[in-house]
């Protein structure tokens, strides 16, 4: 039998009808439903929800029941999150966007129906995006993968940030900053793209590193193979900085190694017919709304 998981935060946007609407829409295909534990809890206790639907919790729950598809239901952040249950599954993600800008969570709320109909009959491509992998340090996180970026910034002080970044162990450059961003494509359009650094067409098979608010003015993002190892070494006047993973924060002491590679599986987006990376720029960037056009 095929399996539908749903993902989504517990909060008031998420409403019963999304869950309602999906699970009416399932059975009538022979398709089973399983849902979010705290999301399906949120649902009973604020909405007197009443259905009898089975539950996930963790990766490990998720990959013994065994989904065909998985649907994320909020914006980016709630997609980026999929990744922590999904892992090296290889389990297509859809997302449908109740928040705001949304460029992976691409489907309209609106469109909520007829995503459901297109992703049961399989009216869709698989956009393999690339990830990034901390190698080391290696204990800092559960999981070492990002899907859009891992970033290096100061912690405390409003000292610059010295951090000297190799590539397959020839010096680039030491970059005098705030911090430093080391982007997937799929990242491109997310933090990078805030600090000035270029879109990358998904497939590009290219890292961005983009430095945030730096000393030298005459620095610039720089747009490597996503093959390269890369190496960051931070120097500063206090012994600890933050590095995050997405979402995912932790503390790394001054002068201890980053070591990033391109992780070994992709996150499987899906991509519903009519849908493709430049429709969504142009809808989400809003060009084309000029004039002149």
């Amino acid at each position: 039998m095929m399996t539908i998981a749903l993902y989504a935060r517990p909060v008031k946007d998420n409403i019963p009808d999304y869950v309602k609407t999906l699970n009416t829409r399932l059975n009538k295909e022979g398709i089973r439903l399983i849902v979010f534990q705290p999301y399906f809890s949120f649902l009973k206790k604020e909405f007197e929800f009443n259905l009898d639907i089975p539950t996930f919790f963790s990766y490990k729950e998720l990959k013994e029941q065994k989904p065909n598809y998985l649907i994320s239901l909020g914006g980016d952040g709630t997609m980026l999150e999929t990744l922590d249950f999904i892992r090296d599954t290889g389990v297509p993600v859809l997302g449908v966007n109740t928040g705001r800008l949304g460029f992976l969570a691409s489907v309209y709320k609106e469109d909520y129906t007829s995503a459901i109909d297109k992703l049961i009959q399989k009216q869709f491509t698989i956009d393999a995006r690339a990830l990034l992998q901390l190698q080391k340090p290696n204990n800092l996180f559960e999981l070492n993968f990002a899907i859009n970026e891992c970033t290096l910034v100061k912690k405390d002080s409003s000292s610059m940030l010295s951090i000297d970044v190799h590539i397959d162990g020839v010096f680039l450059n030491s970059y005098w900053a705030d911090g430093l961003i080391i982007s997937t494509p799929t990242g491109s359009t997310a933090y990078s793209l805030s600090c000035g650094g270029p879109l990358l067409e998904p497939s590009s098979e290219s890292f961005i590193l983009t430095p945030i608010a730096p000393h030298n003015l005459n620095v610039r993002p720089i747009v490597i193979n996503d093959k390269s190892e890369i190496s960051l070494k931070i120097k500063g006047r206090d012994k600890q900085n933050l590095i995050s993973l997405d979402s995912k924060q932790a503390t790394i002491q001054t002068d201890e190694e980053v070591i990033l590679k391109k992780a070994n599986f992709h996150f499987n987006l899906i991509n519903l017919n009519g849908q493709n990376f430049f429709s969504t720029l142009r809808n989400k960037l809003m060009w084309g709304l000029d004039k002149r056009n």
